[in-house]
């Protein structure tokens, strides 16, 4: 697997403005089209162009798998389109006063784990969306999942502070090995500063040699 290095907008939080699947992957307009378009060449995947409810921060907004996509209903009409040009998936607009779906579901094309604060017809309606098994659960006894770990169908690489019960539901989830680090040179919020399909992964230009290593073992395991 290829680890790359970059940054958005100025930022190396490139998790939080950029979303990655085997399929697509979506950048926000602010970036240059040709270094958009180099994110869907190293990825392998179609690129979406676009905002995500007017903001840059398509990362934390939204969550996919191969499946489904999850989104605030916040999102606007000409967004909505340029996503279905790309994007053949199911299309979910929650209806609830939560809008940052990056960061509260992590998923791949096997399970997805959730925020705990989820209420049931929440999960079970992420669980249809993403067509996969999809629990709550904490990393690091933290609830906001997707930006704590980057989760692939081959690894999970996700927060140092992980604790065993909880490697436990997520290899049991994701179906894929688990292990930890950091990314950005320290960084413990990996979901932040990564992301990454079966193909490659791009990660925040801070990103030290020793991280990209880790990167790289979990990621590209299979």
């Amino acid at each position: 697997m290829a680890v790359y290095l970059s940054s958005i907008v100025g930022s190396s939080s490139i998790g939080v403005y950029a979303l990655a699947t085997e399929n697509i992957v979506i950048i926000p307009v602010m970036v240059p089209q040709d270094k958009a378009q180099e994110y869907a060449d190293w990825l392998k995947v179609r690129l979406i162009y676009t905002t995500i409810s007017g903001s840059v921060l398509a990362g934390a907004l939204a969550c996919a798998n191969s499946n489904g996509m999850l989104l605030s209903n916040s999102i606007r009409g000409e967004e909505l389109e340029r996503i279905k040009e790309a994007y053949k998936g199911n299309i979910t607009l929650m209806e609830n006063k939560k809008n940052a779906y990056g960061n509260l579901v992590l998923a791949n094309d096997k399970g997805a784990v959730v925020d705990p604060r989820f209420k049931a017809k929440e999960i079970k309606q992420i669980s249809d969306t993403l067509g996969v098994e999809t629990v709550p659960a904490e990393i690091a006894a933290l609830p906001y999942v997707g930006s704590l770990a980057t989760a692939t169908n081959k690894g999970v690489f996700a927060h140092p502070l992980l604790k065993e019960e909880e490697k436990k539901i997520l290899e049991s989830i994701f179906k894929v090995p688990v292990d930890v680090g950091t990314v950005n040179c320290g960084i413990p919020y990996v979901g932040t500063g990564l992301i990454a399909n079966s193909i490659a992964a791009v990660a925040g230009s801070m990103t030290t040699g020793p991280e990209m290593f880790m990167i790289e073992q979990i990621l590209g395991t299979l």
